[in-house]
């Protein structure tokens, strides 16, 4: 009887850990050849192992050899210094029985990319909906220099501790650029051929999806009741709280980085107040969990297209509330920068086929903030102080240092008085650096409004020809439009 319960207990144990027992030393997707890794700083490797096991680690570009040892957890994770070597370089990690080598590594930049739909459109674009320049681009899309690391849309009830479904990394070509992000790979070949090093493109994106979706289960927690234990998450899994971070954030950490790029918030709109708490929550949750500082964080602000209704104006069905809420968030996130998109918008169609120009903007925001480029300018006019004179109201602006401009007339502006009834009104550039708004409907006026509604071209420009965001001069929570 007692050697019956003895082997019952044995082959339990057996069942319970066969992960422990004579495995070979594992490494997430993300850590593999061809990759890259960033540049002068510490980077982590890590991956599972048996239990205890010593993991011996010999990287090129280092004269040491490495010693780790797997924890009781089977986990083994250790900490190397990274040069500034243009060279491709191989990484040998040893284990009991297990010989790894990863070649054709670089040590370069690397960013991280995700959002929903227009941070997902590819050089395919979508149907009826091109991508601009994708057919040149793709011509000249062979890089050596440039890599690329695409994650699957992923969902999972709990934190993912590697990436289920992805394509490792590649050297961009016109095979393996065809259908990324169009935006990450125009920002990553030209920071690739400007600052002349190797770049690395994370792209992780799901369209449709809410900010909520991104955000880890502690950070959402704060915001709203979340618990996904038990919950069918196969429906509408890209706006169930917490459940992409799981699946295609939680599996990235701690692959270090050197910031992030964001192009999303079409499906928050109707909630920009939320928004406005909501996303630098998930920056914040972002930063604290990969513990490497306030890495830089660029976003794009969502681009004006018609929606269900043009006529909108006070209500948040009027997507201006929402693209004020985006440019708020610059004071509440620290390191960001926001491109505006207020001039390449589609009246049609929600995926404006413009990718590069927003690239460009994000890309002039981690030249002047990450690299040092202070000659390149990347902050947009911003609404600053107005005051009343000549029957008017005289807008002054931040960020319009060399000037404002525009190429034709301005248009889009509103103006009203104390009764908070807008009227339509002329407005001109005064002095080559305010903005003179006016109307003989007005002649006691309060408040602007610029590019106020769904669908609009944006007409006011800084002297490097960054559009300003739409924008108000009051916080009225009723108002209205003279005629509708």
């Amino acid at each position: 009887m007692k050697k019956n319960v003895w082997l019952m207990l044995m082959a339990l144990f057996n069942v319970l850990i066969p992960q422990y027992s004579n495995a070979e030393v594992k490494l997430p997707a993300i850590v593999s050849s061809n990759m890259v890794l960033q540049r002068n700083t510490t980077i982590d490797l890590w991956g599972w192992a048996d239990l205890n096991e010593k993991i011996v680690i010999n990287a090129s570009w280092l004269d040491m050899t490495l010693e780790t040892r797997a924890n009781d957890k089977g986990e083994w994770r250790i900490k190397v210094e990274t040069t500034n070597s243009k060279i491709p370089q191989n990484i040998k990690i040893q284990g009991k029985t297990s010989h790894i080598l990863l070649d054709n590594v670089l040590l370069g930049e690397v960013w991280l990319c995700s959002g929903q739909s227009n941070m997902a459109q590819s050089f395919k674009g979508y149907p009826g909906q091109p991508t601009y320049g994708a057919t040149l681009a793709l011509a000249n899309s062979k890089n050596t220099n440039l890599r690329l690391f695409q994650l699957d849309r992923v969902g999972s009830n709990e934190p993912l501790k590697d990436i289920e479904k992805h394509t490792s990394w590649q050297q961009a070509s016109p095979e393996s650029v065809l259908n990324f992000s169009a935006v990450a790979y125009f920002f990553g070949k030209q920071l690739q051929e400007i600052l002349d090093v190797p770049v690395g493109i994370i792209h992780a994106s799901w369209g449709g999806s809410k900010v909520q979706a991104w955000i880890s289960q502690d950070a959402i927690s704060k915001y709203q009741r979340t618990n996904l234990e038990g919950v069918d998450i196969t429906n509408n899994t890209r706006n169930i709280p917490a459940a992409l971070f799981n699946g295609m954030i939680n599996p990235l950490i701690p692959y270090t980085i050197k910031g992030a790029l964001w192009y999303q918030g079409e499906s928050d709109r109707m909630d920009p107040e939320k928004y406005k708490k909501l996303f630098p929550a998930m920056v914040k949750d972002w930063r604290s969990r990969w513990g490497i500082g306030d890495f830089p964080f660029y976003y794009v602000q969502i681009s004006p297209y018609r929606y269900n209704d043009n006529n909108a104006f006070q209500g948040v069905d009027n997507s201006a509330f929402l693209r004020e809420a985006q440019l708020q968030c610059l004071d509440l996130i620290p390191n960001s920068g926001i491109a505006i998109t207020m001039d390449i918008g589609d009246e049609k169609f929600i995926h404006p086929p413009k990718k590069k120009e927003v690239a460009d903007r994000l890309l002039f925001n981690a030249l002047h903030q990450t690299y040092g480029f202070e000659t390149i300018d990347s902050a947009a006019p911003i609404f600053n102080t107005q005051s009343v004179k000549d029957g008017g109201i005289v807008l002054e602006f931040r960020n319009a240092e060399t000037g404002l401009y525009t190429y034709d007339d301005l248009e889009g502006f509103l103006i009203a008085g104390k009764n908070k009834v807008f009227y339509p009104a002329t407005a001109r550039i005064v002095q080559g650096k305010d903005v003179f708004v006016s109307s003989d409907e007005v002649p006691d006026p309060v408040a602007v409004r610029y590019a106020w509604k769904n669908w609009i071209v944006g007409t006011l420009y800084d002297n490097n020809l960054l559009p300003a965001s739409s924008f108000r001069t009051d916080t009225w929570n009723e108002a209205t439009q003279a005629g509708k």
